[in-house]
């Protein structure tokens, strides 16, 4: 079971997870959008697909190095 402390410093990781989320929102929608050379991208008649494979991973890449450090900083 989980005591204040642990329940506190949870809350607090989750709300900065939170607030950078929206910022890179934010900043993102401000930024063009850019397709990786990765990304597949189908056009057709009266339809068009983005399949973002390369974008995907860049972000996982990113949310794993991200939350490993928070992961880090908390379990000390």
């Amino acid at each position: 079971m989980f005591g204040f402390g642990e329940l506190g410093r949870a809350l607090i990781a989750f709300g900065v997870l939170i607030a950078v989320a929206g910022f890179v929102l934010v900043l993102a929608g401000r930024l063009p959008v850019a397709r990786l050379p990765g990304d597949i991208a189908v056009q057709g008649n009266g339809f068009s697909c983005l399949i973002p494979l390369a974008t995907s991973l860049l972000i996982s890449i990113i949310l794993t190095v991200i939350l490993s450090i928070i992961t880090r900083l908390f379990n000390r």
